[in-house]
């Protein structure tokens, strides 16, 4: 049965569900999908754990932007959510019960399937239950030596009130009897625990008789908290954390200077309002509801966790046990330096040189296509320092969103200012939870003289471009950069992105147009075949979307595939349920959240959307129109079909306009995953999810298959 067998057989009536699924329900069933990955038997051990830090890191963005965004929502009350139009009070009360169920079913991973697994492999989280004297001895002297001389118990009295507690941080509330040294008796203390400190403690060889044993940071205080209040008992010890609101809220129409604004706004993030509360389930009621009234929050907002409060520290283990066997295996990214001529069907692969030749001559000879993580990063970091030295390039823009610290992106740009290029770089100080990095790069380029600019007012540049101008004789020649993901020399090596490099001047000419947008906020819309957000994106894709619609009707061939992170605008959602009343076939690729709901009798019954969780994070955004199958259009961008993409960013879209590029985007971004089995999960209509099952068909694997592929 394939997977639109699947769906349609699960298909609905018009009626029996909502028109849009709630964005953030979605967001929590992609967190569901995430967390079953730490349940898959079929993945290494220690990457199962890491999928479950992966999902508990996700929980606390969901409680402190998207949840905290809700509650904001509810001081109006006449607001709805989009797209689905349903009061945030409700909304909110349904997520909470499914956020329960999620972080219920995170302990429940670890405590009764993974810790098992990991016992089985010798990899030992040492319970203080089970410590022996040599245990003992060990950690006493640790606290001693590296704990005590850094925590700092408050005593609570009218002299000492409760503390600022910092966003998601550990923390103990502590009961105590008997009188201190000045004879006070507060009853209660409260030690809150460094975010320097290790939260997991690899046992030394002489400490344990275990390769791979560790004891968890709260364990350790537990059994020496007495230590840090002399002449008192101790008669209780439960460890507490708080998600806060981090949200940022500026007025960019009211501020002078946007980095100033933001620095200060930066410095009272860690103290916003309270979201979540995070107690050991041993807590008794009467100190629960001590905290709850501290931090100003109702009985919903209480996570009682059987085991360490923050589970994306447990992210260190996979490291430290050293067992490479238990990992996925390893693999090296091609470099784009030689690329052989594939046959009609075959996949491109890459081979190394010592030196990189002239990139501008072979970008000036055909398209260059980057399938990141597949292939090295390094052609663009190449592509900007060929360009930072060589005496033909006359300027260099780009814009930057997310590009990491040590970046050496950053370094080939300062290097170009610094040898008398003209060098802009537009920087996106607002990149959520990017913030202070993004402001450390802009001052570090301002320094190096580059001319520096911060967007526009109200509309985050998520752009990906870099622009080359360079001098050929007696012409002004663009090289270009465009591709869907970040300049971050990091996560691509774990997102799959596609990267553009041409001298195609009609794209050249769009980029130096918006380029000029950016910095001298010109009115210059007029692109010749790049699609822009705020102005034409979402004006040609429905266009685009119509037109199949139209070709159907007139029973001519049509098509749509499309590749994203989120699909949520509310206009493009519902020209996909026109187009699929038409008859067109329309195959989604959305890995997270995701408001269209298909297989709906007579709404979106030939609509399939698929949602792939692996080894990479999918983040390709991929656009293809079969277009009666005379031309067929495919697109990349940097923009997912959501509403803040299309509407409040500046964002592009550019055209594969070299046939070989075309054909590897379709093959590899779109074709191969629509074939997946092994990570593909299927959106039913009533909004949950399904594993694509195999049906005795072979594993297939896109992004196994793609290693392979790239490895040879």
């Amino acid at each position: 049965m394939s997977s639109s067998q699947t769906i349609k057989n699960h298909a609905s009536n018009h009626s029996e569900y909502p028109r849009f699924i709630n964005r953030e329900h979605s967001l929590l069933e992609f967190n569901r999908r995430v967390l079953a990955q730490a349940n898959n038997s079929e993945i290494p051990l220690l990457e199962r754990l890491k999928y479950l830090c992966i999902s508990s890191s996700n929980m606390d963005e969901f409680f402190e932007v998207r949840l905290a965004s809700l509650l904001e929502l509810t001081k109006d009350l006449n607001a709805l959510t989009q797209p689905d139009e349903q009061p945030p009070t409700k909304v909110i009360e349904c997520l909470s019960k499914t956020a329960h169920e999620i972080v219920d079913e995170q302990y429940q991973t670890l405590n009764h399937v993974l810790i098992p697994a990991l016992e089985k492999e010798n990899i030992r989280f040492v319970r203080r239950n089970h410590w022996t004297d040599q245990h003992r001895n060990w950690i006493a002297n640790y606290f001693t030596e590296s704990l005590q001389p850094v925590l700092s118990a408050v005593g609570l009295d009218p002299s000492h009130p409760f503390p600022k507690v910092l966003n998601k941080t550990l923390n103990f509330i502590v009961s105590l009897e008997g009188k201190d040294a000045f004879g006070r008796t507060s009853g209660l203390a409260i030690v809150p625990v460094p975010r320097s400190l290790p939260r997991i403690i690899k046992l030394p060889k002489e400490a344990t008789n275990g390769e791979n044993d560790f004891v968890f940071l709260s364990s350790i205080l537990h059994a020496n908290v007495s230590r840090l209040f002399p002449g008192m008992t101790v008669t209780g010890c439960y460890q507490f954390r708080v998600t806060r609101n981090t949200n940022l809220f500026i007025d960019e129409e009211e501020v002078d200077d946007l980095m100033s604004a933001l620095r200060g706004e930066l410095t009272g993030r860690q103290y916003g309002g309270a979201i979540r509360l995070e107690v050991a389930d041993n807590c008794p009621q009467h100190m629960i509801d001590y905290l709850l009234d501290r931090f100003n929050l109702d009985k919903s907002a209480l996570y009682r966790v059987h085991g360490p409060v923050n589970l994306h520290r447990l992210d260190t283990v996979p490291a430290m046990a050293e067992r490479p066997d238990l990992l996925f295996k390893p693999y090296t990214q091609k470099s784009l330096l030689a690329k052989k001529r594939p046959s009609k069907n075959a996949f491109k692969f890459f081979t190394r040189h010592k030196e990189p030749e002239n990139l501008f001559d072979k970008i000036k000879s055909k398209d260059i296509l980057l399938h990141h993580p597949y292939d090295s990063f390094s052609p663009v970091i190449d592509f900007l320092k060929q360009a930072s030295k060589d005496p033909n390039v006359l300027a260099i823009r780009m814009t930057l969103y997310r590009t990491g610290e040590n970046s050496a992106i950053i370094a080939a740009l300062e290097k170009a200012a610094q040898n008398g290029k003209e060098v802009t770089a537009v920087v996106e100080l607002r990149a959520r939870f990017d913030e202070d990095n993004n402001i450390l790069q802009a001052t570090r380029l301002q320094d190096a003289g580059v001319h520096v600019v911060y967007g526009v007012v109200g509309y985050k540049t998520h752009a990906k471009m870099i622009l080359v101008v360079r001098r050929e004789g007696d012409r002004i020649n663009h090289y270009t950069h465009m591709g869907t993901g970040n300049y971050h020399h990091i996560t691509t090596r774990f997102y799959s992105d596609f990267g553009l490099m041409t001298a195609n001047p009609q794209i050249g000419r769009d980029a130096s147009k918006i380029f000029q947008q950016l910095t001298s906020l010109g009115d210059t819309k007029d692109l010749e075949v790049v699609l822009q957000s705020p102005f034409t994106l979402k004006s040609v894709m429905i266009e685009r979307i119509e037109r199949e619609a139209k070709h159907a009707e007139q029973g001519k061939p049509a098509r749509i595939i499309a590749k994203m992170n989120g699909l949520e605008e509310r206009d493009i959602i519902e020209s996909l349920y026109k187009a699929s009343q038409a008859g067109v076939k329309i195959d989604l690729i959305v890995r997270g959240i995701c408001s269209l709901r298909p297989g709906i009798k007579g709404l979106s019954e030939n609509i399939t959307v698929t949602s792939i969780i692996g080894r990479f994070l999918e983040h390709h955004r991929i656009y293809y129109f079969e277009n009666s199958g005379a031309k067929p259009e495919l697109f990349c961008s940097s923009a997912d079909w959501m509403k803040r993409n299309l509407l409040a960013r500046v964002e592009t879209c550019f055209p594969i306009l070299d046939d070989e590029c075309f054909q590897q985007v379709y093959t590899e971004g779109l074709a191969m995953y629509l074939q997946d089995n092994t990570g593909a999960w299927l959106l039913q209509p009533d909004g949950s999810y399904l594993k694509k099952q195999r049906n005795n068909k072979p594993a297939y694997n896109a992004q196994t298959l793609l290693i392979d592929k790239y490895s040879q």
